[in-house]
């Protein structure tokens, strides 16, 4: 299906080749044009409005000069909107003639939905700040009303809308009553002053919330929130995301925003709507009045909208740059989302659960959609290409409802609130969220949408719980050969709806992709995630890495590389480049294929994901945080607990509450090992101490002997399943040997190779050596189902020096506390 794909996309390449081989129509548009101009080079329009009147007229009389379409041609420049630019199916061109919406020579010309403040003045004394330390300037008005706007941009870089806390540093909420819809805080710093407008932003589970405050109770170092509605009932009554509690990791973290006594630190802005004003603290060496600040005004800059029956068609964009969206919602009614920034317009939790798709369901949730800055509806063969999404306060690009065979390739996404694309339908308002989507008209359903190429970066940095890439209810669409780096939450996110039941998807393909730095604020995230079923839908060939570590996690190891979730079903999840086997399949439904997902995928795989030429200069745009810090990337390790009585089932459960992938069980005497991948020892180590008090706890995290496989032997094809045989011994007391044998073991591969040699012979997939003090612990991986005294003859098959080498390390080793004479290594025995 991939192949056809790309051959369907290099005929559209050569189409559009030929396209420019011909004549078409030029309108052009200049930002010193006027629209009562001819809308020729020397005579430019001033609108793209302006001239999509211009070509609709021409396709209206059918003028023969639109034969090979119509080019509307931006001068470079900024084009400041004061309306969204209206493309209707009166607009449409064909695929002979289509209307394109082009730069002149490669430029980037702007479509614009900001203003520019100016008139900065020295303010006087804030917050105990020397006067002349913040900035202020008129706020913006429109027919003699103040703009309202929640970002603030100087020199393209986004301030800081003023918060209570300092940095990237959060607070942590004392307790929710769901009852009384309040929420108690830690209130220490006095100059904070209640202020109408002032905002809580929460983070709970996998998504946040924007809560308008009603009113502040301070009861000494404490304080009690009330929330204006809808916001307070829907945010204390929806089950999923709660307010997280736990004193294990933390209760939800929080800061408030947006007034003047939290104006105290470089880079932060607050509006004043009582004063009409801005206040901007500038940042070293900035100097604001010869900055550019912009703040957005429109929320939408492009809308392409037509009907189910009459569809707007073959439009095209390339090299055109949207900038500066604004989104209100929030200042408005507040933002509560269920997942992926959809947020809820009503939810519940049900006394009686259960609905006629889904027994179990104990909640209904009704959900609204973001704004975006362009946003497309019934719309077939639309193209956007080498265009720049930057700036932009909610979601970048939205294909929304009943789109198809539209292509977005080339393109870049930076700093964005939300989401960079959003494509197919999330539940409409008036349908239950949980319900599958299956309209009698399929045409509703986007379907044939293609999204390659492009760089997603810097997004989601408002509204944490939105996705790079986040798809609904689609059909048949690609996304493939992207690069999404620094988001918040997940990558790619697929489906929706929450249940195993067919539904308008199936035949969707994620591939090639490179996803890395994701995760950074919220956990319950992958960098792929999946929701219900979808017939024929692949996931394939993408390389994940690098997921953040969050500080305030609700559970720090619920974080994967790949998330098949609730109803995901009909999958083929196979060949992804992982550095570790970390996936989550929750709740999946029937007929899901998993096989060769690690990092011993063929080389190929990692050096084809991501963006492919030409659109490569792109990745000179990448945004990676370099100050924070990554999570642990899950390994092979071990923790020995030496004791009695031990609790198997209670060391099992801490085991899976820390994230050990595939936690085995291995015991001789009083010696307990638990095997497996994991991450953040010293913390699993502590969470076992408190269960087994009286024993004694050792670690082996890192081997100093670790033979692979895929790296030392000709076949580097891994088996799907392991076993593994742990053996344990000690080392000699003689600290000299004990460094000869450590030396041994480091020159191996060079001085003695005919040992990797046999373990490749023997068909192991990895052998390691740890030590603790003297003891050593000695893994031997072997595919399921083999058996290692069949295997370990071959590893002296023909191979005498092995035994040479065995024979020289028996004088570094002897046996354990509690061994026989003469008795060295002893098996582990696994427990079921």
């Amino acid at each position: 299906m991939y192949t056809k794909l790309l051959l369907k996309f290099t005929v559209f390449i050569l189409a559009i080749c030929t396209f420019f081989s011909g004549h078409a129509a030029d309108i052009w548009v200049s930002t010193t044009g006027s629209d009562a101009n001819l809308g020729t080079k020397n005579s430019p329009l001033a609108t793209v409005n302006m001239a999509l009147r211009k070509a609709r007229n021409m396709r209206r009389l059918n003028d023969v000069g639109i034969k090979d379409g119509i080019q509307i041609i931006l001068m470079d420049g900024t084009y400041v909107l004061n309306e969204p630019i209206f493309i209707r199916p009166e607009d449409s061109g064909t695929a002979e003639s289509p209307t394109w919406i082009i730069s002149q020579n490669e430029t980037t010309p702007i479509i614009s939905g900001g203003i520019q403040i100016t008139g900065w003045k020295k303010a006087k004394s804030i917050n105990g700040l020397k006067a002349g330390t913040v900035w202020v300037a008129d706020a913006p008005k429109q027919a003699g009303n103040l703009l309202n706007f929640r970002q603030l941009w100087v020199n393209g870089e986004k301030a800081i809308r003023a918060k209570s806390t300092s940095g990237n540093h959060m607070d942590r909420i004392l307790s929710w009553d769901k009852t009384s819809q309040t929420c108690w805080i830690p209130f220490k710093d006095k100059k904070l002053k209640f202020q109408p407008g002032m905002e809580m932003f929460i983070q709970q589970w996998w998504a946040i919330a924007n809560l308008r405050i009603k009113d502040m109770e301070v009861k000494g170092d404490s304080a009690k929130l009330y929330f204006h509605q809808p916001e307070s009932r829907i945010q204390s009554e929806h089950p999923w995301p709660a307010p997280w509690i736990s004193k294990k990791t933390g209760n939800s973290a929080f800061y408030l925003n947006n007034a003047l006594s939290l104006l105290n630190e470089p880079g932060e802005w607050f509006l004043n709507q009582d004063e009409g004003k801005i206040y901007y603290y500038p940042k070293t060496g900035e100097q604001i009045k010869k900055a550019t600040v912009i703040v957005p005004v429109l929320e939408n800059l492009v809308e392409i909208k037509g009907t189910i029956d009459a569809p707007v068609s073959y439009v095209y964009f390339k090299n055109i740059g949207f900038q500066y969206s604004n989104w209100l919602r929030p200042s408005q009614k507040g933002h509560v989302p269920i997942q992926a920034g959809m947020y809820l317009l009503d939810a519940y939790k049900l006394k009686t659960p259960g609905t006629p798709d889904k027994a179990g369901l104990e909640n209904q949730a009704w959900i609204g959609r973001p704004r975006a800055a362009v946003e497309v509806n019934f719309s077939n063969n639309i193209r956007f290409e080498a265009c720049e999404f930057k700036h932009l306060a909610s979601t970048g690009l939205d294909l929304h409802k009943g789109t198809n065979n539209n292509i977005i390739q080339g393109n870049l996404f930076k700093d964005i609130g939300g989401s960079a694309i959003n494509v197919g339908v999330f539940s409409d308002e008036s349908f239950e969220t949980h319900l599958p989507y299956n309209p009698k008209d399929v045409r509703e359903v986007c379907n044939n949408e293609t999204i390659v190429d492009n760089l997603i970066t810097n997004v989601t940095n408002e509204d944490w719980g939105c996705v790079g890439i986040s798809a609904g209810f689609v059909k048949n669409i690609t996304i493939a050969h992207n690069e999404i780096a620094e988001v918040s939450y997940t990558g790619i996110g697929l489906g929706w709806g929450w249940t195993k039941t067919i539904n308008a998807m199936s035949g969707n393909i994620v591939v090639a992709n490179k996803i890395h730095h994701y995760g950074k604020h919220l956990y319950d995230t992958a960098g792929i995630y999946t929701l219900s079923a979808q017939p024929g839908s692949v996931i394939k060939e993408n390389v994940i890495d690098s997921i953040y570590y969050n500080p305030y996690a609700h559970d720090p190891y619920h974080w994967f590389y790949l998330y098949t979730d609730e109803g995901s079903s009909y999958f083929n999840v196979e060949n992804n480049w992982v550095p570790a086997e970390k996936f989550l399949q929750n709740a999946n439904g029937p007929n899901n294929k998993w096989q060769h997902n690690n990092a011993f995928v063929n080389d190929s795989i990692k050096r084809n994901a991501g963006v492919r030429s030409p659109y490569k200069y792109l990745l000179n745009d990448v945004v990676v945080d370099e100050n924070w810090p990554l999570q642990e990337v899950p390994h092979f390790a071990a923790v020995e607990m030496i004791g009695e009585n031990f609790d198997v089932e209670t060391i099992k459960k801490v085991a899976k509450t820390n994230g050990v992938i595939n936690a085995q069980l291995y015991q001789w005497k009083n010696h307990l090992v638990l095997y497996g991948k994991l991450n953040h020892i010293t913390h699993l180590q502590n969470e076992l101490s408190a269960v087994c008090p009286t024993a004694k706890i050792k670690t082996y995290n890192t081997p100093f002997y670790h033979f692979k496989k895929a790296e030392h032997c000709e076949d580097k094809v891994l088996a799907d399943e392991w076993e593994h045989i742990l053996l344990t011994a000690n080392l000699v007391e003689d600290e000299t040997l004990q460094k000869e044998y450590l030396q041994y073991h480091n020159t191996q591969f060079n001085d003695w190779p005919e040992v990797s040699n046999g373990f490749c012979n023997a068909n192991f997939q990895q052998l390691q050596v740890f030590k603790s003090g003297r003891q050593l612990m000695l893994v031997i991986s072997i595919p399921k189902g083999e058996n290692l005294d069949n295997l370990n003859p071959k590893t002296t098959e023909n191979n005498p020096r092995v035994d040479d080498w065995n024979a020289i390390m028996k004088k570094y080793q002897t046996g354990i506390e509690g061994t026989k004479p003469n008795e060295t290594w002893v098996f582990l025995e696994k427990l079921n």
